[in-house]
Parts: structure tokens; C-alpha cells; sequence
């Protein structure tokens, strides 16, 4: 067994169609994601799933950052995004075109992510490291979704959340 090296993975690989091919029908939310070492590494997660756009709102930082960079190798002039500060507006504005929107939230109502019943086009909103997604938000969403949990933390990194889903997703 040979490890492959980064120059052969990317050698193979059409950049032209990374950037501009066929998107996922995953939108996604930053609401308000404190760290920019998160976003980095929800972008990259972004890229290998082929999320249609990624929307960077509120307190979320937006590139260029090198803390942002870090994390995303790369991967930031290949995923389609967005800064919005009004989040709420942009989830209307969503809602309007008939796209489903789900929170990646523990709420009283929370469905297990893997008994979910999701359509695309959809939009999944992720939150605050902290606070989670805002209530405001969690008012305009069709459902909340989480991952359970089965140990004494009871919940993960918000970018090991989001790579859980947006795989779920992609399969």
C-alpha cells in the first residue's frame, strides 16, 4: 500500500468542472459561526461534497483570512458563496422559492438526522458554536435535525457536525 500524494489527487481531476459543474441541491447557512478555522473547514467540506452555495451571515467571517485559508486548502475559489447579514431575510427569501430548510439543531422536535425525510433543493442551517442556531431562525424552518449523541458531550464541533450532514446528503 502506497499512499497517493496531493499532486496525484489533483492531478486527475478537472478544475474547470470542480468549479462549475453539477452542484449537490445542498445550500448551506453559517449562522453566525464564531471561528474562522470552522468556516475554513466547512468550505473544504464544502468542496468535496459540491455544495450548491455556501452563505456566510451574520458575525460569520468571510475571505480573505488566512485563518479561513488555513483550514480550506485551497478550496475557497471552488465553492460557490455568499456573505448575507440578514440571515432571516435570506431564509425567506429561500422559503419563497420553495426550498426546504432544515436547522442542524437539538430542539424538543429534533428528528435524528438519519430519519429525516429530505428533499432538495434544501438548505441546512448550522449555528453559533455556543448558542446554536438562533430562535429567530428556528421559527422559519421546516424541521430541526441532530445527531445523537452517546457519550458525555452533547454535541460535536460544528464543522464535524456539518461534514456528518452534508455526507448524509450526498449519499
Amino acid at each position: 500500500m502506497k499512499k497517493r500524494k496531493t499532486q496525484e489527487l489533483v492531478a486527475n481531476k478537472n478544475l474547470d468542472d470542480i468549479k462549475n459543474g453539477q452542484r449537490s441541491g445542498v445550500i448551506l447557512i453559517l449562522d453566525n459561526i464564531r471561528s474562522m478555522y470552522n468556516v475554513g473547514a466547512i468550505f473544504r467540506t464544502a468542496d468535496a461534497t459540491k455544495v450548491e452555495k455556501l452563505f456566510l451571515c451574520g458575525i460569520t467571517a468571510s475571505p480573505p483570512r488566512k485563518e479561513i485559508e488555513k483550514t480550506a486548502l485551497k478550496t475557497i475559489d471552488y465553492v460557490p458563496w455568499e456573505y448575507r447579514d440578514d440571515v432571516k431575510k435570506l431564509v425567506l427569501e429561500l422559503k419563497n422559492k420553495g426550498i426546504q430548510i432544515v436547522a442542524l439543531e437539538q430542539t424538543n422536535n429534533s428528528i435524528n438526522y438519519k430519519e429525516y425525510d429530505f428533499r432538495k433543493p434544501i438548505a441546512v442551517i448550522v449555528g453559533h458554536e455556543v448558542d446554536g442556531v438562533s430562535d429567530d431562525l428556528l421559527h422559519l424552518c421546516d424541521a430541526a435535525v441532530e445527531i445523537p449523541m452517546y457519550g458525555i458531550a452533547n454535541s460535536l464541533n460544528v464543522a464535524t457536525a456539518t461534514g456528518i450532514i452534508l455526507y448524509h446528503l450526498t449519499n
